[in-house]
């Protein structure tokens, strides 16, 4: 898979933004409220990613800075037709290493009970619950996770 930084208007980023936005709603009845400005996924602010397999844009996946230390990972997504081929991991792998690089040592995120899969990867690549933050910090489906990131 080919991995590239893409604006967060994007049209491949589009594309995926609003594919993962209808997993949402299958799963949970509605699309993610969290406010999210574009802007805040634009270097050195954020970044947002597209993972490319024939040249056809299959994961997604950004981060945005949260405090001085911190960002907050927005998106991670793999289309069904490219799941099980551990895109996720790499996308996953290239927004700790893109913030590393931007001298961040943390990286967070929202994510819910009724993606499991989700979970399951955080958890493996080091991921651990953290106190609830952001717009379903009350969410008895929200699931808060972390890791500290070595350079």
């Amino acid at each position: 898979m080919r991995i590239d930084i893409r604006d967060y208007a994007h049209p491949d980023a589009v594309k995926l933004i609003a594919e993962v936005q209808q997993e949402y709603v299958i799963r949970y009845g509605g699309v993610d409220e969290t406010p999210v400005d574009p802007a805040e996924f634009t270097p050195p602010s954020g970044l947002f990613l597209v993972g490319y397999l024939d040249d056809v844009p299959v994961a997604s996946g950004g981060w945005r800075v949260h405090d001085e230390q911190t960002a907050e990972m927005k998106r991670l997504y793999v289309n069904p037709t490219a799941r099980g081929r551990g895109l996720a991991r790499a996308v996953l792998a290239e927004l700790e290493r893109t913030a590393v690089e931007r001298g961040l040592r943390r990286l967070i995120l929202e994510t819910g009970t009724k993606q499991p899969e989700a979970i399951e990867l955080y958890l493996t690549s080091g991921y651990a619950p953290i106190p609830p933050f952001g717009h379903y910090a009350d969410s008895p489906n929200a699931r808060h996770l972390g890791k500290i990131l070595t350079p």
